[in-house]
């Protein structure tokens, strides 16, 4: 099942010094067919993940891609680059070590709401509290796709599938919630559909200094089709979403229907630009670099139709990375109490022979 060409410990990818012979889209797809269902949004991440990765000045052998078990969790095997298609939950952990091994590494990681947030939850909070230099992409689609159609940690309440046949009575997580409880320094959500803003997320993502997670809502045209509809069709996502730019008021609408969000103490309000002497000054600014993440984790709890659903980037701060403070809390023990003695370490403490 496994292409020895997609495993880390494999033959290495020939080495193509950018200068003399630009990267390009092609040098990143492998010679995988790629298998998803017709229409699948992975396909659309797959395209502008290899169109990115071109134009981060980053030699392909420098990239690794990890995945746990879903759907999504095939990438590896069509990333022309080092990578591993790994145990169900555990990509961050694995990705983590890798990073702490390698850390001239740029190492992706790509998971699904099942696999993150149900048997990888610890490992995925634990990646954002630690800030470990990762990128983290959910596919969101709110089921189980490759098992077919059970109900998932972030699927609505009340969704009929096989294993909730009379509805969910489980509360959905908020993956952006999530990370930012967990304390993410770089948090964004996109829409599978909107390629413009999805590569513009990617690539900022791409470029963020430690942990950086990207939720993308796509579509699961078998088992959960039309579950972003209002967000995914050009007529009606105008009004259903306000896309977040630093610093800028939270406006959105269709042409004609200037709206927006501002705040009335800790409610937040939609409302009407140019209706109740509402003006464009009374809405809320949005602040992606501020000291605490209340602002980020208000936003991240904005549902339709009451109010618009945020894409963007939520949050993104500057932290130490884990293996930066790795790498400091190593030197400081060496210069402290010089080459360390394995021997001597395993013969200390307490010991006991057993007869």
């Amino acid at each position: 099942m496994f292409n020895e060409n997609r495993l880390i410990n494999s033959a290495p990818l020939p080495v193509e010094s950018p200068a003399k012979c630009p990267l390009t889209r092609k040098d990143f797809a492998s010679d995988q067919d790629v298998r998803w269902c017709p229409g699948c949004g992975d396909y659309v991440v797959l395209a502008e993940v290899q169109k990115l990765l071109p134009t981060l000045g980053i030699p392909r052998e420098n990239f690794a891609f990890i995945s746990g078990i879903g759907c999504s969790s095939r990438f590896p095997y069509y990333m022309e680059t080092y990578g591993m298609h790994s145990i169900h939950g555990r990509a961050p952990a694995i990705a983590s070590g890798l990073k702490l091994a390698r850390p001239d590494l740029s190492v992706w990681v790509v998971t699904g709401d099942g696999d993150a947030l149900a048997i990888g939850g610890n490992h995925f909070i634990h990646a954002m509290r630690r800030n470990v230099d990762l990128k983290i992409i959910l596919l969101n689609n709110r089921i189980y796709g490759l098992t077919k159609g059970q109900y998932s940690p972030t699927s609505e309440m009340g969704k009929k599938t096989k294993t909730t046949p009379r509805g969910s009575i489980d509360r959905p997580f908020s993956p952006l919630a999530l990370a930012l409880g967990a304390g993410a320094t770089f948090v964004a959500r996109a829409v599978d559909s909107d390629l413009q803003h999805l590569q513009s997320v990617l690539a900022r993502a791409a470029q963020h200094k430690g942990t950086a997670f990207v939720e993308i809502l796509q579509n699961c045209v078998v088992f959960n089709d039309g579950a972003y509809e209002s967000l995914a069709d050009k007529e009606t996502r105008a009004d259903a979403r306000v896309l977040l730019e630093h610093g800028k008021p939270m406006a959105y609408g269709s042409d004609g229907n200037r709206r927006g969000v501002r705040m009335r103490g800790l409610q937040a309000q939609a409302v009407t630009v140019g209706e109740n002497g509402v003006t464009e000054a009374d809405l809320l600014v949005h602040d992606e670099k501020a000291d605490h993440s209340a602002l980020a984790f208000l936003l991240s709890q904005f549902e339709g139709p009451h109010l618009p659903v945020p894409l963007g980037v939520f949050r993104a701060v500057e932290a130490p990375t884990y293996q930066e403070r790795n790498e400091r809390q190593v030197a400081e023990a060496r210069h402290a109490e010089g080459q360390g003695d394995l021997q001597a370490l395993l013969d200390s403490g307490d010991t006991w022979v057993i007869e």
